[in-house]
């Protein structure tokens, strides 16, 4: 197949296959583009672009998009990618579910699998459980298996990308990660921080036209931070910045899931606010979940998503708690950056402006005015889909190194 044949092209470092790889990267971050436009981006010829985009036009990867929308004169022709040249799965790994979604070239998620109950743990048939689902999902597809280029999967806690390792879940081989999984399921396989995925879901699908300084905020079970600098996803030396949630930020000796006391998320967290709620309860508290708690002694992110949208004050209350000690901190954080924009995203973000309005009252009170008056502060327009978007998106541009400017 085209794309195949290409990507090994890549491998070997040709000259050719490489401004092709460039080409195609373009097209993955501004969609269709004319020839003299690639030509002015790239720093390559007008002929030497003819040539390359001719190449790929005969292979499918590419096709005509028809003609610019000129005021007067010649209308150039536009090229872009071929949706249904090759395809690309991501694996969203939450807490104790999984999602999947098949992507085409073109980038449009055509079909998902959302919310499988998966509980994630460091084993060997845990890994082979996950492998089952990723396998029967792809054999239960439409499309051919030879035309999926790359499956990304996403992983929370410390990933190296790069190297392809885990530090966080499934690292009991000597071999990456990304190596085991590429052998089990036969297909090229890369991992990603769940974060940094959502991260460039928004940056990609969500909207951020035009923001090339952005911080995404993942606020689930966990907290994670993303960063975009410059148009390109922040990995630190090992691929492992944005571990915010895990700052020491409080005096509490509160263990962390780490193994530190007193980090962010063990006050500023999903897993932080069911430890609150179950100890308001257990002290007396009014709560719409009271009895519900009592009955079965747990309690789960989604009963407090329902408390809230009842308008339940204790829950309202322990959002709006962790809002503030959450802008606190996000405060230095844009003191440091100075983002365009910060997107509010994962599960917590479901309550909207409960956390949303407190974030920004305790941005606006520690951060500098003269750095905050240029950060835009929303919630994820993607929602609980950005991990899924942005890991199908992951695998695209996995494929075909990173995206390009």
């Amino acid at each position: 197949m085209a794309a195949l044949a290409l990507l090994k092209e890549i491998e070997k470092g040709t000259k050719s296959a490489q401004s092709k790889r460039r080409i195609i990267a373009y097209h993955m971050k501004h969609g269709n583009a004319t020839i003299p436009d690639l030509a002015k981006r790239l720093g390559l010829s007008i002929p030497t672009v003819s040539k390359l985009v001719d190449e790929l036009t005969d292979t499918g990867l590419i096709k005509e998009g028809g003609k610019t929308e000129t005021g007067s004169g010649r209308h150039p022709n536009t090229y872009g990618l071929n949706p249904d040249s090759c395809y690309f799965v991501g694996v969203d790994i939450k807490n104790g579910s999984l999602s999947l979604g098949l992507m085409d070239f073109g980038g449009k998620v055509i079909e998902k699998q959302l919310d499988i109950d998966f509980e994630s743990c460091n084993s060997v048939d845990n890994l082979s459980q996950l492998c089952d689902i990723i396998n029967r999902f792809i054999n239960s597809r439409s499309v051919d298996r030879s035309a999926i280029l790359a499956v990304n999967v996403n992983i929370s806690g410390r990933v190296n990308p790069m190297m392809g390792y885990s530090y966080s879940r499934y690292n009991f081989e000597e071999m990456p990660l990304s190596e085991v999984l590429s052998e089990k399921l036969g297909l090229r396989v890369c991992i990603e921080n769940d974060t940094r995925a959502m991260t460039y879901g928004e940056y990609i699908y969500g909207d951020c036209s035009k923001i090339d300084n952005l911080i995404f905020l993942n606020l689930s079970w966990g907290i994670g931070l993303g960063i975009i600098i410059d148009g390109k996803i922040y990995y630190g030396k090992s691929g492992f910045a944005g571990e915010i949630g895990h700052m020491v930020t409080y005096d509490n000796e509160i263990i962390c899931h780490c193994g530190k006391k007193g980090c962010l998320e063990t006050e500023a967290s999903g897993r932080a606010l069911v430890r609150k709620l179950i100890e308001r309860l257990e002290a007396g508290a009014n709560s719409l979940i009271a009895d519900r708690y009592r009955e079965n002694k747990t309690i789960t992110l989604d009963d407090i998503f329902e408390a809230i949208d009842s308008e339940d004050l204790l829950c309202i209350e322990l959002v709006e708690d962790m809002g503030r000690e959450l802008g606190r901190w996000l405060a230095g954080i844009i003191n440091i950056f100075n983002p365009e924009k910060v997107i509010l995203g994962g599960a917590l973000s479901a309550v909207g402006d409960y956390i949303l309005q407190p974030v920004m009252t305790a941005v606006r009170r520690y951060s500098l005015n003269l750095v905050n008056k240029d950060t835009k502060i929303v919630i994820s327009q993607l929602g609980d889909q950005s991990g899924l978007i942005g890991s199908c998106a992951t695998a695209r541009r996995c494929a075909f190194d990173d995206y390009i400017d």
